[in-house]
């Protein structure tokens, strides 16, 4: 009884984290009426695997219970410490891979797979031998392995309409996962993404959420099969995932990570129903959400994760955490997080921190802290989870079906289901008549994405950003341009490849292919809709179409952007989103081999300002409207749009970049820590790292107080909406007038960010101890001061990260010209 007690002391504790009063509605603090949601009738667990669950658990050690609900990624994780830890499953992170080669071959995968689960099943004394499970993030095809099909990514998806394809698509996966020895894929993404800003709109099905609805079922039929068939999660079948629970879609600015700030009924309305869906179509696991509601953390709400989703709805398979998600709730740290565990989380996800997060859990199991009927609930899950795909009969990976098959990647039948869906999923913005391409005619392709397929696949592809990849990493793959070079050919015509479109003999008419460059989940985080053409394609656009050549655009991109001026500079545009691997599916339509069905999953912007424009809003003024797509019969000339987006694009290069307590322009000041995404701040903030204040220098609220709380890494960011180039300003120094209240105990790590994969770093630990207890001071350094530093694109010209304790008040920050440079 005591244990009992504990366990409702545990919860009622993780319920009142996120309280303030109770005059404030429960809603207003993240607090679910389980009541209020609708009911879902759950089948009735089986008699016989729950006889088997409970003659385990028995014979379990408290450190086997512990090892299950504990998860580390592969590149931290070794078979023996699997075997060492009873750890109950492992993943592969975005950016994990056996051996540490993103690119090696899919027998290396087979061969982990093998070592993981036999250290699993190695004997230990009297233990029972319980299977370990392999987690991936296959969200659009097996996008981990090299030559597997890639299907277009949910956004396009969302604009075919078509959830029987849906269903083939979640079986082409199953089968080419089990190819590699994998048996849990991380999928599918049900969010409904109600703000284009957000870095994982191209994850949503669109932003109305009866898509996601429609495809929910499908897609977990297609990976796990049909509950009562002999093959419901064995055989071409896997364990799917439905994520990211509840509302990820639907944070207050597009913040990856970030706060969704409704009330319960919009919550329900928006975010519960593609839930349910996959419920009722018995799917195996849901992940958590790093995101909250109204202030609550997902990763400890227990309303939501327990009260709804578990009891109400009666889901009786495993709730798996995300990335070290479990950290950011109150009073948690990576390693360690029993409210997380108390709220309904059953599954730590701890990549790296999974040692610690162990022996933390194993701590809190012995003292009560975690009470053992929870504890014995979250390994039940698991358990019943295994039970039911049939891990413990099934035998090490490579001798279960479909292992090591490597024909069926990218297999012909399944790169066709992937055609198919890039077929479904463009939509024809213009067309004033040029489309379909004409028999026999001379087609010039141009644009940086022509002949990529990289950029057409987006994030998620081989690496986590989609990014560092080769064309030899793609075999098998078909590009645009490769699509129309075949498609030419076969109508009597030729297409030549010229990515300035620059030409020797005049064309009859040119694609210009372009948009958007790989990113994923916070990386792609924006402040506004302006598509950032830094590829020169607007131009290339308009001197060929200047020479009298119709321009075909190919817009690739995982959301809708201001480009107006593009769609005037076009005689067709056309939304290609992410298509994948099967750039084929793109010229079918271009040529007329099939018509355009696709249409709008979300409302096309007028301006880039990138507020929330979704569908139903009371003040809804979109340029194209959810819904739209034309076919190819729909050719009418089209009005000039404005090319006016609304918001300032340019600004100055050198001068304040932060005054008067804000950033200056477009700039946002932001701050994040440990595991969070950067949070945009306009007045006071603290999220466990950092705590800004306002406070008076010279008039009221025009300095700032930052504070670093030394618990995790915190950084401090200037940050510009887009790429800044300050190469041709000359000599620069960075500028600022700050008081140093509290020196920092270790390094303070001055960051010049400019652009994926370069961040210029200088220690500046030692010049802020110099300045503290000597007030305002003004401290200068050059940007030649900062190693590495490329200044042809920066996205931010001032980060300041620290793991130590520190303090100081902050005036201003300037990008000043200077004749000399010095960095001592």
């Amino acid at each position: 009884m005591k244990m009992r007690s504990a366990w409702r002391a545990l919860i009622v504790a993780s319920l009142c984290a996120t309280a303030a009063s109770p005059v404030i509605a429960a809603a207003e603090r993240g607090v679910a009426d389980p009541a209020r949601w609708p009911a879902i009738a759950s089948p009735a667990a089986d008699p016989a695997v729950e006889a088997r669950i409970d003659a385990l658990i028995a014979a379990m050690s408290l450190e086997q219970k512990v090892g299950q609900i504990v998860q580390g990624d592969i590149g931290s994780t070794t078979p023996e410490d699997v075997a060492t830890y009873h750890l109950g499953s492992v993943l592969n992170g975005g950016s994990s891979s056996p051996g540490g080669d993103e690119f090696g071959a899919a027998a290396a995968w087979v061969a982990a797979a093998d070592a993981y689960y036999e250290a699993s099943m190695r004997p230990n004394g009297t233990l029972p031998r319980i299977p370990v499970m392999w987690g991936s993030d296959a969200v659009h095809g097996h996008n981990n392995i090299v030559g597997a099909t890639l299907f277009p990514h949910n956004i396009g998806l969302g604009a075919a309409r078509n959830p029987a394809l849906m269903e083939r698509i979640g079986q082409v996966t199953a089968i080419e996962m089990r190819v590699t020895g994998l048996d849990w894929t991380f999928a599918p993404t049900i969010a409904v993404a109600r703000d284009d800003r957000w870095g994982r709109t191209y994850e949503s099905f669109g932003e109305d959420p009866a898509i996601a609805t429609s495809y929910a079922a499908a897609l977990v039929h297609g990976i796990q099969g049909r509950r009562g068939d002999a093959d419901w999660l064995k055989g071409p079948h896997i364990i799917a995932t439905a994520k990211h629970f509840l509302a990820d879609g639907g944070t207050a600015g597009g913040r990856d990570r970030g706060d969704a700030q409704i009330d319960e009924a919009e919550l329900i309305r928006l975010h519960a129903p593609a839930y349910v869906a996959a419920l009722n179509a018995d799917v195996q696991s849901v992940m958590a959400s790093f995101s909250g509601w109204n202030g609550a953390k997902m990763h400890g709400n227990s309303s939501l994760l327990t009260g709804v989703l578990k009891q109400r709805w009666g889901f009786d398979g495993l709730v798996v955490g995300d990335w070290d998600g479990h950290a950011r709730v109150p009073g948690c740290s990576p390693t360690d997080c029993p409210a997380s565990i108390a709220a309904g989380l059953d599954l730590y996800m701890g990549p790296a921190s999974w040692k610690g997060l162990y022996a933390s859990t194993l701590a809190a199991a012995r003292s009560g802290t975690l009470p053992m009927p929870r504890l014995d609930d979250a390994v039940r899950r698991i358990l019943r989870v295994k039970l039911r795909a049939g891990l413990f009969e099934a035998g090490k990976p490579s001798a279960r079906p479909y292992a090591g098959r490597f024909e069926l990647l990218g297999a012909p039948d399944h790169r066709a289901v992937a055609r198919q869906a890039v077929r479904e999923s463009l939509v024809l913005l213009k067309n004033n008549g040029v489309l379909p391409l004409k028999a026999g005619a001379r087609i010039l392709v141009a644009g940086d994405g022509a002949d990529n397929v990289a950029k057409q696949s987006g994030g998620w592809t081989l690496t986590w950003q989609g990014t560092g990849t080769k064309p030899e990493h793609f075999p098998g793959a078909t590009s645009i341009f490769a699509g129309v070079r075949d498609a030419a050919a076969g109508n009597g015509g030729t297409a030549e490849l010229s990515v300035d479109g620059r030409y020797t003999v005049k064309p009859d008419a040119a694609i210009v292919v372009f948009g958007e460059d790989p990113y994923a989940e916070f990386q792609g985080d924006r402040a506004d809709l302006y598509f950032d053409d830094t590829r020169g394609n607007l131009d290339t656009m308009k001197r060929l179409k200047a020479a009298g050549i119709p321009v075909v655009a190919v817009f690739l991109s995982g959301r809708p952007l201001w480009v107006n001026r593009h769609i005037n500079a076009a005689d067709a545009f056309v939304a290609a989103w992410l298509p994948g691997s099967e750039g084929g599916g793109v010229a079918d339509l271009l040529f007329g081999k099939a018509d355009f069905t696709g249409k709008l999953p979300f409302s096309w912007p007028a301006d880039a300002k990138g507020a929330p424009l979704n569908v139903g809003d009371a003040d809804y003024r979109p340029l194209y409207p959810f819904g739209f797509g034309l076919a190819l019969a729909d050719r009418k000339p089209a009005l000039p749009l404005s090319e006016d987006p609304g918001i300032m694009v340019e600004q100055p290069v050198t001068g304040p970049i932060f005054a008067r307590g804000r950033a200056t322009g477009t700039r946002l000041l932001q701050i994040d820590g440990a595991n969070d995404s950067p949070q945009a701040i306009s007045g006071a903030a603290d999220n466990g790292a950092i705590a800004v204040r306002p406070v008076d220098r010279d008039a009221q609220e025009d300095a700032r107080e930052i504070a670093w709380s030394g618990k995790v890494r915190g950084t401090l960011i200037v940050a510009n909406p887009r790429a800044a180039d300050l190469s041709g300003a000359g000599p620069l120094a960075l500028t600022l007038d700050l008081r140093v209240d509290r020196a920092p105990p270790g390094p303070a790590m001055l960051e010049l960010r400019c652009g994926p994969g370069c961040t210029a770093r200088l220690d500046i630990g030692p010049r802020l101890a110099a300045l503290a207890g000597r007030g305002w001071q003004t401290l200068s350094i050059p940007l030649a001061c900062l190693p590495d530093a490329r200044l042809e694109s920066v996205t931010a010209a001032f980060a300041l990260s620290s793991s130590a304790p520190m303090r100081f008040t902050l005036s201003s920050i300037a990008l000043t010209p200077i004749k000399e440079t010095s960095c001592r």
